[in-house]
């Protein structure tokens, strides 16, 4: 890996990407769609070992939006016989490299055989402690934030909660990514330059990589650029950059005193 081009200091502590053109990559082959799907599993296998190998703790992939069930009926039913084989294939290696598998989304609609394969693949990788890789499943964003507002509305009228508890913090916590730090960068590939309804709660303050390499193109080159372009940013947070300059002084001072 060209991890020396990489600073460990400054690793995005989660990562979370949006993989688009897996269909392009096909078209521009004359193949079947699903055989760009079927390619993007290796680019899927490749980032998770990039992150694995650099330290990276969190990963979250866009695998399935609510907005997927609009697609062709064939199309939808063998991204989920993708997934069906993708989970029975790789627990073994998810275990062997300490890595947690965990959902993000609705398990309502999931087809009934995937949805317990991917409960018993969570159920077993949960004590790996290498990698979090969440797979957004079934997921949208508004969807989730409604969800929330509902859980948290559901608890005032039961007494749990009273309206003046709300604020961004308490929220967070009836989010499905509740027991995870936000993303620090989000990678969009395909060359578009949207968020497609993805963790729109949860990307308030991640920096934003788009590339117009499709998903299946998508290997560790591409993702260490990815990462030195996240590096080469000053995050402020609404900060100034005098504030960020100053923060950094004050702490090398302390070291030394």
């Amino acid at each position: 890996m060209k991890s020396a081009l990489l600073d460990p200091q400054k690793l995005p502590r989660h990562v979370a990407i949006i993989m688009d053109g897996n269909g392009r990559w096909a078209k521009k082959r004359l193949l079947d769609r699903f055989r760009g799907h079927e390619e993007g599993v290796s680019s899927v296998r490749e980032v998770v070992r990039c992150c694995r190998e650099l330290g990276i703790p969190y990963v979250t992939l866009y695998a399935f939006s609510k907005e997927n069930w609009q697609r062709p009926a064939l199309e939808v039913d063998a991204l989920w016989r993708l997934l069906d084989r993708f989970l029975r294939s790789e627990t073994s290696d998810l275990l062997d490299k300490g890595i947690r598998l965990c959902h993000v989304g609705d398990e309502d609609g999931i087809p009934e055989d995937v949805l317990r394969q991917l409960r018993e693949v969570v159920a077993v990788t949960a004590p790996g402690d290498r990698l979090t890789l969440n797979l957004a499943i079934n997921y949208g964003g508004r969807q989730e934030i409604v969800r929330a507002a509902r859980l948290f509305a559901g608890d005032v009228l039961s007494g749990a909660r009273s309206p003046e508890d709300l604020s961004p913090e308490q929220f967070s916590r009836y989010l499905f990514t509740a027991s995870y730090p936000d993303p620090d960068l989000v990678i969009r590939t395909g060359g578009e330059y949207r968020v497609s309804n993805f963790l729109l709660w949860q990307l308030a303050y991640a920096e934003l990589y788009t590339t117009e390499t499709l998903w299946p193109d998508f290997r560790e080159p591409q993702f260490v650029e990815a990462l030195r372009d996240y590096q080469r940013r000053e995050r402020r947070f609404g900060r100034t950059s005098e504030q960020i300059v100053g923060e950094s002084v004050n702490r090398g001072m302390e070291l030394y005193s």
